[in-house]
């Protein structure tokens, strides 16, 4: 049911990609992936200068999520807004890893960020959040892609998925929100609701 869900959604090519970092990136990758108009999500290490970073050896990185969304049904400002509402812009850990970042990889997506900002009464220059453009994006180990998902019984029905499928995989993404909280059953596709009611019959 999983592979007939993921046939179902928009190919990568038609979808957009942001990448933001928000503290430990096991919580927004869920949080995200639950919502409407999030194809995709997958973590990973970005921000900094040292080459082909790991978890254990992230040099001067940050932990990092990225969404792939549907610009018909999902805007970049709305995901900037929900990223601006889930953290203190003032405020900015000062370990590394765990900072808050919004990455952009065109003038497009840094106007917007500066028009939310200017929205918010805010600017660039007077946050403590990072703006800067997106250079590198490295994915993290398999055992960071969908945390949440991957540590939950929903994970055996990706058995036949490798590596890179389960990190790209749609329904991935959505049950991996699901598992954590932030989407009820009954706004799961059909597929998937009726995954879930096989899983929990078994």
């Amino acid at each position: 049911m999983v592979f007939d869900y993921d046939k179902t959604v928009s190919e990568r090519a038609d979808t957009a990609t942001a990448t933001f970092a928000l503290g430990c990136f096991w919580g927004p990758d869920a949080r995200f992936g639950a919502m409407d108009g999030v194809i995709r999500t997958r973590v990973g290490y970005a921000g900094g200068t040292t080459e082909s970073p790991s978890y254990h050896s992230l040099g001067d990185h940050t932990e990092v999520f990225q969404v792939d969304y549907d610009p018909n049904e999902r805007s970049y400002r709305e995901l900037l807004e929900l990223v601006f509402a889930a953290h203190d812009p003032h405020q900015q850990p000062t370990k590394t890893q765990y900072q808050n970042v919004v990455f952009y990889t065109s003038d497009d997506e840094r106007r917007v960020i500066e028009s939310v900002l200017e929205e918010r009464g805010q600017s660039i220059d007077d946050i403590a959040t990072r703006i800067e453009p997106l250079d590198v994006f490295y994915a993290a180990e398999p055992y960071h892609q969908k945390y949440r998902l991957r540590n939950h019984r929903l994970a055996e029905q990706f058995a036949d998925y490798d590596d890179e499928a389960f990190r790209e995989s749609p329904a991935a993404a959505t049950l991996n929100g699901f598992v954590a909280d932030h989407i009820d059953s009954d706004d799961l596709g059909s597929n998937l609701r009726a995954l879930l009611t096989d899983v929990e019959a078994a």
